[in-house]
Formats: C-alpha cells, structure tokens, sequence
C-alpha cells in the first residue's frame, strides 16, 4: 500500500490563489539540498512513496499534489506549466526553503521541472527528467497509446489498469501488469475528476525546445528502453540539447521511477551527489 510515511509533514499551503497539498520528508543532513520531487498527470503524491522510501534517509524529500489531483483542491481558473512555475517557488518558500532545491520531474512533472529550472535558476540546483520530453514537438507514442491517456479512468479503475498497463506502461508491467495497478491505486487520494483534465489542459500545446539552451543546470536524463508514452529517442535528443546533460537509460517502462524504484533511486542519488 502506499501512503506517506509518519516521519512525513503533511499540510496544505496557499500560493498565488491555489491551494496545494504538500508532504515534507525531513531529512537527517541539513547540508544534502532538499529533493523536490513533481509528479506525473493524475497522481497523487502517495505514488512516489515507494521512490521516497529508497532514497537516502539523510535528503530531505519534497512533494505535491497539483490543483484538482490527490488532496489539493481544484483551480478556479485554468493554468500552464509556465504559470505554475512561480507557484510552485511560492510554495517552497512557504514550506520554509527558500533556497536552492534539487528538482526531479517525472513525465507530465517532468515539463514543469524544465520550466521551472529555465524560470527560476538560483532556485533548482540540479534537475532529473525521468520519463519525459519536450511537449508537443517531440516524437509522439502511438494514437492507441495517445488515446488512453485522455482520461484519468487507469487512475480510477483498477481492472482497466490491470488491462491496459503492459501496453501503455511496458517493461516490467507487460509481464506484471498487477503492479501497475497497485502503484497507481494504493491508498490514493484522486481528486475531481476536472483536476485531470485541467493538467492535461496545462501541457496541450506546449514545448521546451525554444528554451531547453536556457536550462543550464547539471541535467541527468533518466529514460527506459521500453516507454510507449515517452519512447527513448526523445531522451536522446533531449540530452543532446541541454547544455549540461547526462544520458542514462535504463532496462524498463514509464513508471519503473516507481516499481523499480529500489534500482533507480541509486542512479539519481549518485547524480545528486556528485
């Protein structure tokens, strides 16, 4: 099941007129930079539990729910990545880090965590795109792959999950498609069901490419050879383009950060520290 743990700090802030969900992970080193971690369309922090629990006791761990997903109320008027940048800096303020972060954006997360490393540089560190690519100018995943992902009903129906997983997921949930369901389901908070489709609204149209150059912070790109939602050739070209970017691909699917994350935890923290 995940959930947060009960080291965890768990509390809503208001920035910028919306309303989001946090959960602190306080760390045991105060001189290891806080992990902030943003999270893919339609889940709730509760997902990166499992990512969470493999990482390094010593780094403290930020995470979120966006407006409308998980436990933070929906937005009133719509947003996009590039608005939501300055709440999302507002709101590490607020938890009581206005510093410099370490910032890792997994798939739709990983869009803002381009935009928020681009907008606001004293604040992000180092940067970790998991699963992820450059928008609307990127090569695509196939239409059936495309069309699954409209709605948020693999969030909210678990046997759907369990069918669609291996195709839209692959990697391991191809054989094990069970997993899927439970990383996506356990003890979730989903939200109105608006909160999906005002994320997906965020990114419709959008693209990183004109500004990737801008994007100048040490970038470990983090892909699986078996991503239908993001193939792998979009992290080649992604780390081709960043100015400071490092390549690693490893053997799985789009939520391996997830159901694998006893092996990539190791990855990004070696990243971190480096």
């Amino acid at each position: 099941m995940s959930s947060t743990s009960s080291r965890e700090r768990v509390r809503s802030v208001t920035v910028g007129g919306r309303t989001l969900r946090t959960a602190v992970r306080p760390g045991t080193d105060d001189d290891v930079p806080p992990l902030l971690l943003m999270n893919g369309i339609g889940a709730s922090l509760e997902v990166l539990q499992p990512f969470v629990d493999a990482l390094d006791p010593r780094r403290t761990v930020i995470r979120f729910d966006v407006p409308g997903v998980g436990g933070s109320p929906p937005p009133v008027v719509p947003y996009t990545l590039a608005t939501f940048g300055p709440v999302v800096g507002g709101m590490l303020t607020r938890l009581g880090f206005p510093g410099a972060v370490d910032v890792l954006g997994l798939s739709w997360g990983g869009g803002l965590a381009q935009h928020f490393a681009a907008q606001h540089r004293r604040r992000c560190r180092r940067l970790v795109l998991t699963a992820t690519g450059t928008g609307s100018l990127m090569v695509p995943a196939h239409p059936r792959v495309l069309g699954r992902m409209l709605t948020p009903r693999r969030h909210r129906d678990p046997g759907y999950a369990r069918r669609i997983a291996g195709d839209i997921y692959g990697g391991t949930m191809r054989a094990d498609p069970e997993r899927a369901a439970v990383a996506l389901h356990a003890a979730t908070r989903l939200g109105p069901r608006r909160g999906y489709y005002f994320q997906l609204a965020a990114s419709t149209g959008w693209s990183s490419l004109p500004f990737l150059q801008l994007i100048r912070q040490p970038t470990l790109v983090l892909a699986g050879d078996d991503d239908p939602i993001v193939p792998v050739v979009n992290a080649r070209i992604m780390a081709r383009l960043l100015p400071r970017a490092r390549l690693h691909v490893y053997r799985g699917g789009h939520i391996a950060l997830v159901t694998e994350a006893g092996e990539l935890a190791p990855v990004v923290e070696e990243f971190l520290d480096a």
